[in-house]
């Protein structure tokens, strides 16, 4: 937490506490919403007529936007006030949820997905910076952060089977209802659970700024994306090339305004910019495992999807109880001890998977990824903390909307570099036999998936060769992504103990200004009581 005295934080009480559930609950579901449409695009397939085109739109274009406009937000709402754009998000996300429902064509499915990622851009980061205001207490501040990091993290793992369950007895269209309720839940109880915040010197929102950052973000994921599905082609490398040009203009711009809209005085916070970069490439390694490892349960053991999500409840068991664990502990150790301990854990559970085999039993990769997900919750909530705690109130929103953009381009990141090693391996190692014809080897030297549907269309003796041989290829390529995915944990832990090493523990007194940290922290004014008032 930033401080400025020794004079000692004040504990939340019983209406904090009641509001934490209430902001909990749309995280939920928002992560619920990312990974919930995966179980249902067979049945956009046949009511939609989506293309596969279209489908990797249905999908990809909600956390696309979300991602564009994670910066935008979170600093609009440190101007207009944090509760009023969360209220705001909140009816736009219920009502668009409505029309995603009741689409009628994959293109109206499209932009109704669209529109739902802008408006889930405004929850994460006004609840984020939400709980900061409610929690000013070191101690319940990352209690508070933990069970709200818990219920994102467990959104994610429990969507598919939330699909599953609704998909069973309700069309398509009913997943997206499930927002509904919640948000007019959010809606009601919001304004009386809740404070307002806002920076009454926040100044007018730069709009210039905003078109290069959606520009920038939006042109890196997308060539990012792209990159890890097409390779080194013209259009995903312009646009990188495009998405850094635009990034280098935002920064410059940013340097020279009197209100940015992204402060980036903020990085020079030793505690923010550690716990940014170990977030984000923790993000990529997790996303990168998580890929192979669904795949593997899938296509390699033969696993339906509905079963694959109901294993992977076990991965978000694990990332709850690390993420509960560690800012207990957290308050009796240097964070960044804490940390690397959750980092080396994941680690470990990493070499545990790269052990696993393809014709043994499901225990030892189960084990594997429960492990991996117990230090991942131990270092993605003190993380979060670190993030939250470290910068001035009043910059509290965008810290927590960097936060989350680190996330996404963690993700695509990991999926792009990770997956791309992994790929790589498959490819070299697959050895198909001589009478697989030319066509179908092409398509089995793609990836898993595509040696499956070559396997499909082969007679039975020469499918089972071809497909064995694939699984024992991808059962390789899964050892090596889990191998790097263990080096990058290492070294991420070692950087959390280097560059974290003067931050006390969070249930310590705290210490004049300049104590915790050598690097100078952003300037933080004190704040009018105006600005916290309901």
């Amino acid at each position: 937490m930033h401080v400025n005295d020794n004079t000692p934080a004040p504990l939340a009480g019983r209406r904090e506490w009641l509001g934490l559930a209430v902001l909990a609950l749309p995280t939920l579901l928002l992560s619920v919403d990312i990974s919930v449409l995966f179980l249902a695009l067979p049945r956009l397939d046949a009511d939609l007529a989506a293309t596969s085109t279209q489908q990797l739109w249905i999908i990809d274009v909600y956390g696309f936007m979300t991602a564009g406009f994670l910066v935008t937000m979170g600093s609009l709402g440190d101007r207009i006030g944090r509760r009023r754009l969360l209220l705001i998000g909140a009816a736009c996300f219920g009502l668009v949820s409505v029309l995603a429902a009741y689409s009628t064509s994959a293109e109206m499915l499209i932009g109704a997905r669209a529109l739902l990622g802008i408006a889930g851009a405004t929850v994460m980061p006004s609840a984020l910076a939400l709980i900061s205001n409610m929690f000013p207490n070191p101690k319940q501040q990352g209690m508070a952060i933990a069970v709200f990091m818990s219920c994102f993290m467990a959104g994610g793992a429990i969507g598919p089977v939330v699909g599953g369950a609704m998909l069973t007895s309700f069309w398509w269209g009913s997943v997206f209802l499930l927002a509904v309720p919640v948000m007019l839940l959010l809606l009601v109880a919001g304004p009386a659970l809740l404070p307002e915040y806002r920076n009454p010197e926040g100044g007018r929102l730069d709009l210039v700024s905003v078109v290069l950052s959606l520009a920038a973000i939006l042109s890196l994921i997308y060539g990012i994306k792209e990159l890890a599905r097409a390779g080194w082609e013209l259009v995903p490398v312009l646009s990188l090339v495009i998405g850094l040009v635009f990034a280098a203009v935002f920064v410059r711009r940013q340097r020279t305004q009197r209100e940015p809209l992204l402060d980036l005085r903020l990085f020079r916070h030793r505690s923010f910019s550690a716990a940014l970069a170990i977030m984000l490439f923790g993000t990529a390694m997790m996303s990168g495992l998580s890929l192979f490892f669904t795949l593997f349960l899938q296509l390699v053991k033969g696993l339906s999807p509905l079963s694959t999500g109901l294993l992977m409840v076990i991965s978000a068991v694990g990332m709850v109880i690390g993420a509960m664990v560690a800012p207990g502990v957290a308050q009796k150790v240097r964070p960044g001890t804490v940390l690397a301990a959750g980092l080396g854990i994941a680690a470990i559970g990493f070499l545990v998977v790269s052990r696993v085999e393809e014709s043994a039993s499901l225990a030892l990769p189960i084990i594997g990824i429960a492990i991996v997900s117990l230090g991942a919750g131990a270092f993605a909530s003190l993380g979060t903390g670190l993030v939250v705690g470290s910068v001035p109130p009043e910059k509290v929103g965008s810290a927590s909307a960097v936060s989350e953009t680190g996330g996404e381009f963690g993700v695509a990141f990991g999926i792009a570099v990770i997956g791309s090693v992994g790929t790589a391996i498959y490819r070299n190692l697959l050895e198909l036999p001589a009478e697989v014809p030319a066509g179908a080897a092409t398509s089995a030297r793609e990836n898993i998936t595509g040696a499956a549907a070559a396997a499909a269309e082969l007679p039975e003796v020469v499918g089972t060769a071809l497909f064995d041989a694939a699984r024992a290829a991808f059962t390789t390529a899964l050892h090596g992504v889990a191998v790097v995915s263990a080096t990058i944990a290492v070294g991420l832990a070692v950087v959390a103990v280097l560059a974290l090493r003067q931050a006390p523990p969070t249930g310590a007194v705290p210490a004049p200004d300049g104590a915790e940290d050598t690097t100078p922290a952003p300037a933080a004014e004190p704040m009018p009581a105006s600005g916290t008032g309901n």
